[in-house]
């Protein structure tokens, strides 16, 4: 392949001012134009998908040398392409999204009431470093699909991507539509530090708190999309070599640099050796070298890298037992710093007070902890911290219901990775650490806008009037008795309590 030549154009952090100054043009623009017609939102989205597309390249190139390795293919599939299909679904449905929602009349029919959907204003959309063009593009897409205008603050950890991104948009948008800002924490505080009309944030629990901090001091809402230690459990009526295929291929996507890949699982104690050299088998089957495989995603810098590593010479002090899934003639040459390849492990007997236990991994490692009873393996992944996402492998029978119902997620996918991501007639978002608030598809557009009642009167005498003196027997009398019939008028349609008089 004959790759554009990709240059790192050094982060430069935007001063306060500047960033006020495009937000204040943005924030004009939206004034001039409140609530953008279909056409003109189709417009704007239509641009911004062809900006992304005609840099597609280029922006592939600059993500593999961002990373120091991360083939094409991974990086149009999922990251540049990933995003298409909230494209087509955002537009499908815009008008009936767009349309006032007609609610029942106020007191017995009296005031008449609709909501209406109204884009929010300026959006801040935050993006992270593991997939930062998709996880940029989709907000941006459903933000402008609501009729907002749209600031992005690029990753500053993949600096090769954020300046071809900024020169993308700019080609197509202008800043008074869409804006891409790149620089490093000084900006990204800067950023957070706005007041803009809402905050959408991908990224770690960590980041988040501080993002929330910031947004609180404005009172400007904030959508979180955050992480997590995803459990997996391999039911005790599972296929175990299926279930070790299938947990392979979802720890191994993008190197295991994924907010919903498994961080855990649970397998039934007697199946714990089949567990592991099936998936051993399904690794390689992947990955039949390692060291030299064109395929392979470095891990993104390398703070991360000594950070993964760290967390597993951590587990293996504390008596883990670490098996590297690479060919026996490359095992004494990973991991390797100087590419950052991190190769694909297996922790096992990993100690309950080791760091990986409580940290997201974000990298090809999988902790295996077994059980004798399924419901322990269900009331370890209860007991934590809410994930993003939790993970059976196995039949839907009791058990899974039991999972189901005991636990707390942002999701949960049986049997493949990651279901309701790709799903846009489905809320996508986590709980908890793992998040708050939600988008992709009808949740996206509501989010980025203002659900606004417009009621109304046409009533002879104000309603307000009843409330205020003089306040006459006779008047509060009247009161009680409308209360009394609007409340029988109700009585048939409420439950009964059952209780006493």
């Amino acid at each position: 392949m004959t790759m554009t030549p990709v240059t790192t154009e050094p982060i430069v952090d935007v001063a306060p001012a500047e960033l006020q100054r495009l937000l204040d043009a943005q924030r004009a623009a939206q004034a001039a134009d409140p609530i953008p017609d279909a056409a003109t939102r189709r417009d704007h989205i239509d641009r911004f998908v062809a900006a992304v597309l005609e840099h597609s390249t280029e922006l592939a190139d600059a993500l593999d040398a961002d990373f120091g390795s991360r083939p094409s293919t991974t990086s149009m599939e999922l990251d540049i392409l990933g995003g298409m299909g909230t494209i087509a679904y955002a537009r499908e449905h815009l008008e009936a999204w767009m349309a006032p929602t007609e609610v029942p009349a106020g007191l017995g029919g009296a005031f008449p009431t609709v909501v209406q959907h109204r884009p929010k204003g300026v959006v801040g959309v935050v993006g992270p470093w593991n997939f930062p063009v998709v996880l940029v593009f989709v907000p941006t897409v459903e933000a402008l699909a609501a009729g907002n205008r749209v600031m992005i603050k690029f990753s500053d950890m993949t600096p090769r991507t954020g300046a071809v991104f900024a020169r993308a948009v700019a080609s197509r948008m202008s800043p008074e539509e869409v804006v891409v800002v790149n620089g490093g924490l000084q900006t990204a505080a800067a950023f957070t530090d706005l007041r803009l009309d809402h905050i959408f944030f991908t990224g770690s629990p960590k980041v988040g708190r501080l993002v929330a901090a910031a947004a609180g001091r404005n009172l400007v809402p904030v959508t979180l999309e955050l992480g997590g230690k995803n459990p997996a459990i391999v039911a005790p009526d599972a296929d175990i070599v299926d279930a070790a295929t299938r947990l392979a291929a979802a720890r191994l996507v993008n190197n295991g640099q994924v907010c919903l890949c498994p961080d855990y699982v649970f397998v039934p104690e007697s199946a714990k050796q089949a567990f592991v050299e099936a998936y051993q088998e399904a690794v390689l089957a992947h990955f039949p070298t390692f060291i030299d495989n064109p395929d392979v995603v470095s891990i993104v810098n390398d703070a991360n890298y000594a950070r993964v590593t760290g967390l597993v010479e951590d587990a293996k002090s504390r008596g883990a037992v670490e098996i590297v899934i690479v060919p026996e003639e490359e095992k004494n040459r990973l991991p390797d710093a100087g590419s950052r390849r991190f190769p694909p492990t297996l922790l096992l007997d990993t100690p309950a007070n080791a760091a990986i236990n409580a940290e997201e991994i974000f990298g090809p490692v999988l902790v295996v902890h077994t059980y004798s009873e399924v419901d322990e393996a269900i009331a370890f992944a209860a007991s934590g911290e809410h994930p993003l996402s939790s993970y059976w492998y196995g039949a839907a029978t009791d058990d899974f219901q039991r999972f189901v119902l005991n636990t707390t997620s942002g999701a949960v996918s049986r049997n493949d990775f990651g279901l309701a991501y790709i799903n846009d007639a489905v809320p996508f978002g986590g709980v908890g650490m793992s998040g708050s608030g939600a988008y992709h598809g009808k949740a996206g557009f509501d989010t980025f806008s203002h659900q606004r009642p417009i009621a109304q009167s046409d009533l002879p005498t104000p309603f307000a009037s009843a409330f205020v003196p003089p306040l006459t027997r006779e008047r509060v009398e009247g009161v009680v008795a409308a209360a009394a019939a609007a409340l029988a008028d109700t009585a048939p349609r409420l439950p009964r309590t059952g209780g006493r008089a």
